[in-house]
């Protein structure tokens, strides 16, 4: 069984309650997240604790309005390659990560290989980053650009879990 298959098979209902919480709410406390759920204080402390040191419940992230800095023009690179090995494309992926402008970088299957989320000044500087930071790389075959007109955040994956559901024994 895969490692993320095992953690998500450990977690009971309220686990699943804490955690949608936190996601709805990533600012409140510990009191008020227990109080939102109706447990004990020490217990949502102790369970979040727990959470994030098997790995369930990652850092905090904080998102920069990327036109407020500056980078209003957004885009979504898809990038082919040639050939892939793994050195390659683990050396690819740690160079597309560290690309400028880069918010975030998915390796896929398909047609594509990499999709790389950027957010630059202009239309220059976009096309900088495709010639200066993604094609030099020898194993890319080719790329394609596409422009985001406006990006919106999901529900996320705890979509069908409320804080608000009860606990079945």
């Amino acid at each position: 069984m895969a490692e993320s298959q095992q953690r998500a098979s450990a977690l009971d209902a309220l686990d699943l309650r804490l955690l949608a919480a936190v996601v709805a709410h990533p600012a409140r406390s510990n009191r008020a997240l227990a109080d939102d759920l109706g447990i004990p204080e020490s217990t949502a402390a102790y369970r979040l604790r727990m959470l994030r040191s098997r790995g369930v419940l990652g850092g905090l992230r904080v998102e920069v309005d990327a036109p407020s800095v500056g980078l209003p023009l957004q885009a979504v690179i898809r990038v082919r390659l040639g050939r892939h090995t793994r050195e390659g494309v683990e050396s690819l992926f740690d160079a597309l990560v560290g690309t400028p402008g880069a918010i975030e970088v998915f390796h896929v299957a398909g047609e594509d290989d990499f999709l790389v989320h950027v957010a630059v000044e202009d239309a220059a500087a976009l096309r900088d980053v495709v010639l200066q930071h993604i094609t030099v790389h020898p194993i890319v075959r080719t790329t394609e650009t596409n422009l985001v007109f406006e990006r919106r955040d999901g529900v996320g994956p705890l979509a069908r879990v409320s804080p608000n559901d009860t606990i079945s024994p």
